[in-house]
């Protein structure tokens, strides 16, 4: 307890200030984190083509861009992490990444060998410009507004990165399964090099944050395809929906257990410092 409350005095609005800054805007990286991550991206990836056949491209774009913005804003609006809200951000994230990356090969006819490493030089621009401007890209520091921009701009890029790299891997020969097989396996290698002393907590991080997406992304797409293309042939929407009640149900959870906002960590990466 404070020297503040002690004496029964009220905290100064400077001390209030500081306060609403310590407070981190997202969620601590657990086994729950990565299971919501990887359900979030697998139904952005399935919802965005379900909205597309049901509206239409530009009308699900439109769509899919206000909702997005709204579930920003509804973020950046909010003085601490609160779950429904953040994992509501990172779902709309997760659609309209979809379409930007979808809006780069069907609309203006980039292809995916193209758009990949385009994307990956994007992602690393805007890594660099939020270096430069914080000395961190750790997202346990995540607690003024400038960072909490840094830091939603790079899960963006990260977003649109994965679904090209999916897609890329997916259409050159891979497959669906031999896609899903690929990932699995890259997205363990962060956490074995940061497990060997190879890699540092942050970069690890954000390897194995990148790789969620083509992942999941992958998982949901052999799951909706027709058997003819490789998949199980459950449709986008079944897809959608189950993925989207999974993910009501984990964050549900997480909300009432709070088990995202304590200390401990069991995800095998230490605190990031910064």
């Amino acid at each position: 307890m404070s020297t503040d409350h002690v004496l029964g005095h009220r905290p100064s609005s400077r001390s209030r200030v500081r306060i609403r800054e310590s407070a981190n805007k997202v969620p601590e990286v657990t086994v729950y984190f990565w299971v919501v991550k990887v359900l979030t991206t697998g139904m952005g990836e399935t919802a965005s083509d379900f909205l597309a056949r049901l509206l239409g491209p530009v009308p699900a774009v439109a769509l899919g861009g206000l909702a997005f913005i709204a579930s920003l804003a509804l973020q950046f609006a909010v003085r601490r992490y609160v779950a429904w809200i953040y994992w509501t951000a990172i779902v709309m994230v997760s659609v309209f990444g979809t379409m930007a990356a979808d809006i780069l090969h069907v609309a203006l006819g980039v292809p995916y060998d193209l758009s990949t490493p385009l994307l990956v030089i994007a992602l690393a621009a805007v890594f660099a410009l939020w270096y430069a401007s914080e000395r961190t890209l750790s997202i346990h520091a995540v607690r003024t507004r400038r960072r909490e921009a840094f830091y939603w701009a790079a899960v963006l890029a990260t977003f649109a990165l994965g679904t090209a790299a999916g897609d890329l891997t997916a259409s050159s020969g891979l497959g669906y399964p031999g896609s899903i097989a690929l990932f699995a396996v890259a997205i363990a290698l962060p956490a074995v090099a940061h497990r060997t002393g190879l890699l540092g907590a942050v970069a690890a991080f954000w390897a194995a944050y990148v790789l969620t997406r083509p992942l999941g992304a992958s998982l949901a797409d052999w799951m909706a395809a027709s058997p003819v293309h490789g998949g199980l042939g459950w449709g986008v929407g079944p897809v959608t929906l189950s993925w989207t009640v999974a993910i009501l149900g984990f964050v549900g959870y997480l909300a009432v257990s709070r088990r995202d906002t304590g200390t401990r960590r069991t995800d095998g990466f230490p605190r990031q410092s910064g």
